[in-house]
């Protein structure tokens, strides 16, 4: 396919090297490290002030903390455990916002939450918990929680185990996919005159009398070096906040705890479960089991973490406690390591604290401001990255303020739609579903493929429909059409540059896209080679990691027992 034929966007993948010259020549309000939701939250409520933004993130958007969660916009119900109160309070603010302003990525599904005679919680306990954790949250009258018996609990999911079962309850869990939304965020920031570069990595600062005014940083894809100047400087890099700070020489006493936390990935015919389900592991933790996809994805596990923060590990003593999870409370479920599909392995970045036990430790978050001027920010939770950012933006505004930037607005990041957003409710998402599914009959798009696509960018996959219309003529294998244009259209509306950044985070392919990923990868393997968004030595070495990826999940499928 010609990819001189396919007009540039406004956050294309194959315009990375201009952008980066015009960055180092412009002068930033703020710039940002790490491209994360944290820091895409930040982004996105400076440049909706009207600030200039620069962020720059070492690999992909979200491909850290923020593209390996449970998927999962919680609604703060564990919190209860550690009596955070104002924690729930908040984060229910925030999944609400989130629903209203994305509800193509952000929407309610059922959550079975069974009680059993040995286990953590008892059937008056879970109402009061639910009671105190809807009221806090401030959960809609038409989404609050059911309580059920015994067999009301066996009839919503027949899979699950009866001895012992005592009755349970139903209550709403708000279902995402975390890298996309991270991406939707940085978008929609980007829309707002936000510059964000992907694969630029931070390697030292810019002082101008002891404060830091700027990073020294060089682009991954090239190897060039570029140094960009900023007013404020703000590290928001997640498991690596701590390198950052000690990049710049800001030491602080508090330091990052990272622990572990892995998902399997099972074909649903194996695990044919109807609902998510969130059940007592019998340690005093819980775990999801969750639909998706055709596919039941199960986790987490909870590991403090050692190693390095760029690979985090799979290890068989968490795969095997999760299999175990699944047949102590689907006991009719037979699986084994060979029935592994994909997974994923992700870090909390929290902040540590004394004689706690990893799933003890706050998940709040905390911002360290640093004598050399360097500001920091920590912990958190997805749900709570648009409060987040809006802590720190006090302190950026107030250090703006202090070098004569006036005129700055308030926050309204409450208020803005994400990219794609612009539905009233989940029904009209679909109804926007069955709209381009006409549209797009001509070009052999079906029903689930347009689904797919509305459910990942919204109101964009317009622009992806009319890509595919244009590249039709092109493409001798009219069944590769689709995916072609979509690909196209994340290469260059969402800066993917590599073939990693489609599979894995732009569509999600990667872990439920199986067993047919290899093959539709090797059918588009081409295709970041031509487009030209990085040089083809650079990108064939990226395809080859996408493929020690896929090795290293086949890999935990042959672990022996």
């Amino acid at each position: 396919m010609d990819f001189t034929r396919i007009a540039y966007g406004a956050w294309d993948g194959r315009n990375r090297e201009a952008q980066l010259q015009q960055a180092s020549i412009n002068h930033f309000d703020v710039i940002v490290i790490g491209g994360g939701i944290t820091g895409a939250g930040i982004a996105l409520d400076a440049a909706s002030r009207g600030l200039t933004v620069l962020l720059l993130e070492k690999a992909d958007f979200g491909s850290g903390t923020s593209g390996k969660s449970t998927k999962l916009i919680h609604g703060g119900l564990r919190y209860l455990k550690q009596l955070d109160f104002a924690l729930v309070r908040e984060v229910g603010r925030e999944r609400s916002i989130l629903k209203r302003n994305a509800p193509h990525l952000v929407y309610p599904e059922d959550m079975l939450l069974p009680v059993y005679v040995d286990g953590s919680l008892g059937k008056w306990s879970l109402r009061a918990a639910l009671t105190l954790y809807e009221t806090l949250a401030g959960v809609e009258q038409g989404e609050r929680f059911r309580m059920l018996s015994a067999a009301e609990v066996a009839a919503h999911e027949p899979l699950i185990h009866t001895v012992g079962l005592v009755g349970g309850a139903v209550y709403k869990e708000y279902r995402s996919d975390d890298a996309r939304l991270c991406i939707s965020v940085l978008k929609t920031a980007v829309e707002h005159g936000a510059m964000a570069l992907n694969y630029v990595e931070v390697e030292d600062f810019l002082l101008e009398s002891g404060k830091v005014k700027g990073v020294k940083a060089t682009d991954q894809v090239t190897g060039k070096a570029y140094t960009f100047r900023a007013k404020v400087v703000v590290n928001a890099a997640g498991p690596w906040v701590d390198d950052i700070r000690e990049k710049a020489g800001a030491q602080s006493d508090k330091h990052l705890l990272l622990t572990r936390g892995i998902h399997l990935v099972l074909d649903g015919s194996l695990f044919p479960l109807r609902s998510s389900v969130y059940f007592d592991v019998g340690d005093g933790r819980m775990i999801f089991a969750i639909p998706r996809e055709g596919k039941v994805y199960i986790g987490t596990t909870d590991e403090i973490h050692d190693g390095s923060a760029d690979k985090p590990s799979y290890t068989l003593k968490e795969r095997d406690y999760l299999l175990n999870a699944v047949k102590r409370c689907f006991p009719s479920v037979k699986l084994g390591p060979g029935d592994i599909e994909s997974a994923w392995s992700g870090l909390r970045p929290l902040i540590a604290e004394r004689n706690k036990k990893p799933s003890e430790v706050s998940r709040k978050d905390e911002i360290f401001e640093h004598s050399n001027g360097l500001l920091s920010i920590a912990g958190g939770k997805l749900t709570g990255y648009r409060r987040m950012a809006e802590k720190i933006m006090k302190r950026v505004v107030a250090r703006l303020k202090a070098e004569g930037v006036n005129g700055i607005p308030p926050c309204k990041t409450e208020k803005i739609t994400l990219s794609g957003g612009e539905f009233s409710n989940m029904a009209a998402v679909e109804e926007y579903a069955g709209i381009q599914l006409g549209e797009a009959k001509q070009i052999g798009a079906d029903a689930k493929t347009i689904h797919r696509w509305v459910l990942r960018y919204g109101k964009n996959t317009e622009k992806i429909v009319e890509l595919a219309y244009s590249i039709w003529p092109m493409i001798e294998d009219k069944s590769l059409v689709t995916r072609m244009a979509e690909i196209t259209y994340c290469i260059s509306e969402e800066s993917a540059v590599f073939g990693s950044d489609y599979w894995v985070r732009r569509s999600g392919a990667l872990y439920f896209g199986w067993p047919s990923l290899p093959q539709d990868i090797s059918r588009f393997e081409g295709v970041f080679f031509r487009s030209g968004a990085a040089p083809e030595n650079v990108n064939k070495e990226q395809n080859y990691a996408l493929y020690r990826e896929i090795d290293q999940i086949i890999a935990l499928r042959k672990l022996e027992q």
